[in-house]
């Protein structure tokens, strides 16, 4: 019979794209919004906000973005989000992998402590998706001080990072 040495040492492993809450991920640029792609004149924004359908956005994750040389104005982010509030789960500043990285934050914060308590954790490496360098940054915060060792990597291969 084949003894699985990982399974009786105890190890828990966290697979970050695991964390990543179901949903439709979005981006929107602002440059779309401007005249020509450089004036974000705020009537014109005004009216193209309403005439849009933002229920599209429903339960979606959405990351608002300027890709334009054009100068936004900090009211305009208050407008779109104000018109995605009733139907986005999240609105953030920044591109997808921007909100990729706000989405692994809440869930993360919201991981339950208690199950990690003395626990050996490994935080998997490779992955099918690339995770942004934050999330590894806020689980080592959130986890160092319930957990007994924090890693990184495979069971068979890996970087300690803490130790109590």
């Amino acid at each position: 019979m084949i003894e699985n040495k990982v399974e009786k040492s105890g190890l828990i492993t966290i697979d970050l794209v695991d964390l990543i809450p179901s949903g439709q991920q979005y981006v929107i640029d602002l440059k779309d919004f401007m005249f020509e792609g450089l004036i974000l004149r705020e009537k014109d924004f005004r009216e193209q906000l309403k005439k849009k359908d933002w229920s599209v956005y429903k339960e979606g994750f959405v990351a608002v973005t300027n890709s334009s040389e054009g100068i936004v104005p900090l009211w305009a982010y208050m407008l779109i989000s104000s018109a995605l509030q009733p139907f986005a789960a999240l609105v953030i500043r920044g591109n997808k992998a921007h909100l990729k990285g706000a989405l692994l934050r809440r869930s993360i914060e919201s991981l339950p402590l208690k199950e990690y308590q003395d626990k050996r954790i490994i935080i998997k490496g490779c992955g099918k998706e690339i995770i942004p360098e934050s999330a590894y940054i806020t689980i080592t915060q959130i986890l160092q001080p319930v957990v007994k060792s924090l890693m990184f990597g495979e069971a068979c291969s890996t970087v300690p990072v803490f130790k109590k």
